[in-house]
């Protein structure tokens, strides 16, 4: 087998320089080269600024500034006088919530209508199908997202999945008077009248304002079985209100869950809750009652408050 012939280097020609030296070399060549590496690392990878508070996402080991996560102007602030002139959008709501909704809620009137009932009974049917024929518009038997209009039976919403989904989208809840009321005047009546007040109204308005859904910012586990509300259902109303589903069981003692920096943004402001993303929901009718978790970003709770949360539209507190 030949030899290969011996690498030789000219005796006129330098040494390469280690990769971290600089050309100008120097006793500190290797720590300003590391310090420069050092340097980059810690810029955000969003605003190349040196990061502030970093926090990590968790799925992968990217580090960004806490500059990234909703966190509001008002948030930052310690004087009093700029906190209250920076709330004053907040104190006054339900002003523009009004004026909002007197545009938008005329835009929508002008798109097609879908009907759906919830709770009928065969006759209150069948005068639903004449208003369908009247107002040239469309009945579904299933939920889906073309619905706009869900009836039902009297006041009050009823907390079947139809109500529940027809909530979480913003669609019109009415009493079953509107159909009649139309049937009546052969037109479309207008549907404040006959708006289901609460959680429906509430919702309604946020969607015609283009608000964050119920539990935007917020993940959810579902442990154990569900019998009064099924799982699956439990997804479809999850999903419906913008929340995101976790395939594993959150740690409440993880630091990577623990800096995960996300707000909930339809928790009151003044409230623990408004920082609280990972809940772990359990079925409570049943007495299966697992060890009570209330640390930090990960908080126990029951299905029946996730139902009445969609009910209501609010993230309402938990019993500590």
């Amino acid at each position: 087998m030949p030899r290969r012939p011996p690498t030789v280097r000219s005796g006129n020609q330098p040494a390469p320089a280690p990769a971290m030296e600089p050309a100008d070399g120097g006793p500190w060549a290797h720590s300003r080269a590391a310090l420069a590496r050092l340097e980059r690392l810690l810029r955000c990878s969003r605003c190349t600024n040196i990061l502030k508070e970093p926090v990590c996402l968790g799925g992968c080991e990217h580090i960004f500034c806490s500059n990234i996560f909703g966190v509001r102007p008002v948030d930052y602030t310690d004087n009093e006088n700029i906190r209250s002139l920076l709330l004053l959008p907040e104190k006054n709501e339900s002003f523009s919530t009004s004026q909002c909704s007197v545009v938008t809620a005329g835009q929508r009137r002008n798109g097609p209508l879908v009907l759906i009932g919830s709770g009928l009974s065969s006759q209150q049917q069948k005068m639903l199908s004449k208003l369908e024929a009247l107002l040239k518009a469309k009945k579904c038997a299933e939920f889906d997202s073309t619905v706009t209009h869900v009836i039902v039976p009297d006041g009050e919403a009823q907390s079947t999945l139809k109500c529940m989904l027809g909530i979480l989208n913003g669609c019109w809840l009415l009493k079953f008077d509107w159909v009649k009321a139309c049937l009546h005047s052969k037109v479309r009546e207008q549907e404040e009248k006959y708006e289901v007040p609460g959680g429906p109204q509430r919702s309604r308005l946020n969607r015609e304002q283009l608000l964050p859904k119920l539990f935007d910012g917020c993940y959810f586990f579902l442990a154990g079985n569900f019998k009064h509300h099924p799982k699956d259902d439990l997804l479809k109303l999850i999903a419906a209100a913008g929340g995101k589903m976790l395939s594993r069981k959150p740690k409440p003692d993880s630091d990577v869950t623990q800096t995960i920096n996300t707000v909930a943004y339809h928790a009151k402001p003044d409230s623990d809750q408004r920082f609280c993303t990972q809940y772990i929901v359990y079925e409570d009718l049943f007495n299966c009652r697992p060890e009570r978790v209330r640390q930090g970003k990960v908080w126990m709770a029951p299905s029946t408050w996730l139902i009445s949360c969609v009910m209501a539209f609010e993230l309402l507190p938990l019993d500590s």
